[in-house]
């Protein structure tokens, strides 16, 4: 079916949108899988009483928000490549879930933003004890990431002594070779400071979907439309 207008275009966002959540699914569920089945990280999932842990229930996260946005971008680029109208209204269906669940969880973090911060913190800390006991490259780079972002060095903050001192950023001055932030009282401070912050993000990535959604929906009307007009056409011929 030929498409033109708002159908054309919705589909072309479709087509961006599909694109950006299918490298970030692919990441996360990647990382995910990594820090699941991974030798240094294997074991955590096997002790009984490390099953509620900050770092365990962080990469489940990961592996089903991975493997969710994978199959949402798979209905996606199927049903606006396709013009399939069962694919799209299955990816509206997701997609409508997923805005839901970032908007409730981003008023929850920002509600909760202490709470949030202090696992924040327990999940930074394992990864933090995981590279130390094992100096998984993965996991090194997740440290390094998370250092450069907030511009801190480890759990001690002072370069000369920190065990992970090659994960940390440059130091913007002649003090910060002596001494930065550390990073479990930076996250903290950070994840509170700046709790709208995040909160605007989640909103953000929610409205983000709400316009994937509404493109479905949009699409999904305009194939109806040309169907009925094929429909009617031969209808009227023969």
């Amino acid at each position: 079916m030929v498409l033109d207008g708002c159908g054309l275009v919705c589909k072309y966002i479709l087509f961006i949108f599909n694109l950006i959540f299918a490298v970030l699914g692919f990441v996360f569920l990647g990382l995910g899988l990594w820090l699941r089945f991974s030798d240094g990280t294997r074991g955590i999932f096997k002790v009984e009483a490390l099953n509620s842990s900050a770092f365990v229930a962080a990469v489940t996260v990961l592996i089903v928000l991975g493997l969710v946005m994978l199959i949402m971008v798979s209905f996606g680029d199927y049903g606006a490549c396709s013009e399939k109208k069962c694919a799209l209204q299955v990816f509206s269906i997701i997609v409508s879930i997923m805005a839901g669940a970032e908007i409730a969880v981003g008023i929850l973090a920002y509600s909760n933003r202490t709470w949030v911060g202090l696992k924040l913190v327990e999940f930074y800390t394992s990864m933090y004890t995981l590279y130390l006991s094992n100096a998984d490259p993965v996991i090194g780079v997740t440290l390094t990431f998370i250092h450069k972002t907030l511009h801190c060095c480890g759990v001690t903050g002072i370069p000369l002594i920190e065990l992970t001192q090659h994960t940390c950023p440059a130091p913007d001055g002649f003090f910060e070779r002596f001494s930065m932030s550390n990073c479990p009282g930076l996250i903290v401070d950070v994840f509170d400071r700046k709790a709208q912050l995040v909160m605007g993000v989640f909103l953000g990535i929610g409205a983000l979907l709400i316009i994937a959604m509404v493109c479905s929906c949009v699409l999904l009307k305009e194939l109806k439309k040309s169907q009925q007009a094929i429909t009617a056409y031969y209808s009227t011929v023969y």
